[in-house]
């Protein structure tokens, strides 16, 4: 990917869902909408925030996996952190959380804060620096955190959540995997 690329959607998420704090303060329901993303994850092969490799065989072992899109800019991204480490600890066997950390490039120093914030959090799920297939998958995503469920196939099932919500995260989940 470019780097004007990168820079641009960069900017575009700074200036959008994560300019409002009370968000992780909030605990009403948020936005639950259209999938602002691709009706199927594409095949992809990218590195987690510690090293490893990853493909979007990652979604065959599970029935549903939740992704939450985030950023390590955005303060009520990082204020759900806690909960969703939680909520991962907590999932029924069909069911995971991942994390594609929008702000993070191979290399790029906001991996090391990923890895931070994840471990302050207690966040000991899967998190994903995306390749370029992951970016272009994740073009309409217009804010951060933006959760969205994919299933054992890869397709994008069910309704995106936009904004910190992890209750949201959780009655969706539920209901998708009934």
């Amino acid at each position: 990917m470019t780097k004007k690329i990168f820079l641009l959607l960069l900017m575009i998420l700074m200036v959008s869902g994560c300019s409002d704090d009370s968000a992780a303060d909030d605990n009403s329901p948020q936005s639950a909408q259209a999938s602002p993303v691709a009706k199927t994850v594409p095949n992809f092969s990218a590195k987690t925030i510690t090293g490893e490799t990853v493909t979007n065989e990652i979604f065959a072992s599970k029935k549903i996996t939740v992704v939450n899109i985030w950023g390590t800019f955005c303060p009520p991204c990082i204020a759900e952190m806690p909960e969703l480490g939680e909520m991962a600890r907590n999932l029924p066997p069909d069911a995971q959380i991942i994390g594609l950390v929008i702000d993070a490039t191979e290399n790029s120093p906001q991996i090391q804060k990923a890895v931070q914030i994840t471990q302050e959090a207690k966040a000991d799920f899967v998190n994903v620096v995306p390749d370029e297939n992951l970016l272009k998958f994740m073009d309409g995503v217009e804010a951060v955190p933006t959760t969205i469920f994919v299933n054992g196939k890869g397709e994008v099932v069910g309704k995106a959540i936009i904004g910190a919500n992890v209750e949201g995260y959780k009655d969706e989940l539920e209901k998708l995997l009934k």
